[in-house]
């Protein structure tokens, strides 16, 4: 890393060259192009010299104790323990200022959530999922909102969407993608077997219209009448509204609002989010970015982790890290585990910084 930091400082010192160079300065286009590199890197320059000064004063303070007694040493030894803590607090502020940062770790957040394998009790479990978000959001001061719900079962779904509003909710949210795994004795089951069931997870970020732009002209948006379980009509009107993203073939629909503009709204700002979603995918193949992998590939059809409730037990197997308090994870206490992910996302980009040379 500091072989890194020294490269950064040089760069900077040739940057400030260019930017006092009358060449440079008559060249509108150009300085401001400098100029706005040696600002990038300024902050990382300034705290890197400041690691350094530290470091010297520490030096300076170790070799005056080994020449010093009595109450003056206790004066030194206290002013070398103070020394050696703001050192370590600098290089931690180096290490954060060179990870790269997520551009959409701000956004706010579509939640899918789906039964998988199991039947209804897979179905259960996605709806305790469900909650599980749901009171993760609100403990955090954001706002869930359900925007599309299927039913399944008894007390189960199929399938729902939770948005959830809020700064940093996708930074928070996003390493739940994946398939998550339930290991427990359903009630209708009466001779004590643990059965296993799945429902998936993807975390996708909320996009604004800036951010995917859509061509009306290949969309597909066909409307029909609401349904209830069973087949059973809800309204007497073509309100529920389905869009199809014809390039992609991604389809989007929407029936549990009475107004079929309200419908429209919630299906289009589902497609975007798939839709940025995916460029998300297809940019990250393009780089063979290796980062998000080492704590999982946060694709849907990986195993991320499993709910064992007969040993009180969550496993989180990106990480290898198990937790005991199962009941209180799936009230809404998520923050260790999304904690932990979250530092081991921090160490892997900090590691790809010093294995690829790339700066924040």
């Amino acid at each position: 890393m500091f072989e890194k930091l020294a490269e950064i400082e040089d760069r900077h010192r040739d940057l400030e060259a260019q930017l006092a160079d009358p060449e440079v300065i008559s060249d509108g286009a150009r300085y401001t192009r400098i100029a706005k590199q040696h600002a990038e890197l300024s902050e990382v320059v300034a705290a890197y010299r400041d690691w350094r000064a530290c470091g010297d004063d520490l030096e300076a303070a170790r070799e005056m104790l080994d020449e010093t007694e009595g109450e003056e040493r206790e004066l030194l030894e206290a002013e070398v323990e103070d020394l050696r803590e703001r050192r370590g607090e600098l290089q931690q502020r180096l290490e954060a200022l060179l990870v790269p940062t997520d551009p959409f770790d701000d956004k706010d957040v579509m939640v899918e959530i789906r039964s998988a394998a199991g039947g209804d009790e897979a179905g259960l479990f996605a709806g305790e999922l469900l909650e599980m978000y749901r009171n993760y959001a609100e403990a955090n001061g954001w706002r869930a909102r359900l925007l599309s719900e299927s039913a399944q079962g008894v007390g189960g779904i199929k399938e729902a969407v939770l948005e959830v509003v809020g700064n940093g909710a996708y930074g928070h949210l996003k390493h739940e993608s994946g398939v998550h795994r339930v290991q427990r004795v359903p009630a209708t089951e009466s001779q004590g077997r643990i059965h296993t069931s799945t429902a998936s997870v993807a975390v996708l970020p909320a996009a604004e219209e800036v951010d995917v732009e859509v061509d009306h002209n290949d969309l597909r948006i066909d409307v029909f009448r609401s349904s209830g379980p069973g087949g059973q009509s809800v309204n007497t009107t073509d309100s529920a509204v389905r869009i199809t993203h014809v390039p992609t073939g991604v389809v989007v629909a929407c029936q549990d609002e009475k107004s079929q503009h309200q419908n429209r709204d919630k299906a289009m700002r589902i497609l975007r989010s798939r839709l940025l979603s995916a460029e998300q995918e297809r940019q990250a193949k393009e780089r063979s970015d290796t980062r998000a992998g080492q704590i999982g590939t946060g694709d849907r059809s990986e195993k991320i982790r499993t709910y064992n409730f007969p040993q009180s037990r969550i496993t989180d197997h990106r990480i290898n890290l198990t937790v005991h308090d199962l009941a209180d994870v799936l009230s809404g206490k998520l923050d260790p585990i999304v904690d932990a992910l979250r530092t081991a996302e921090r160490e892997a980009r900090l590691a790809s910084v010093e294995d690829d040379g790339d700066v924040a």
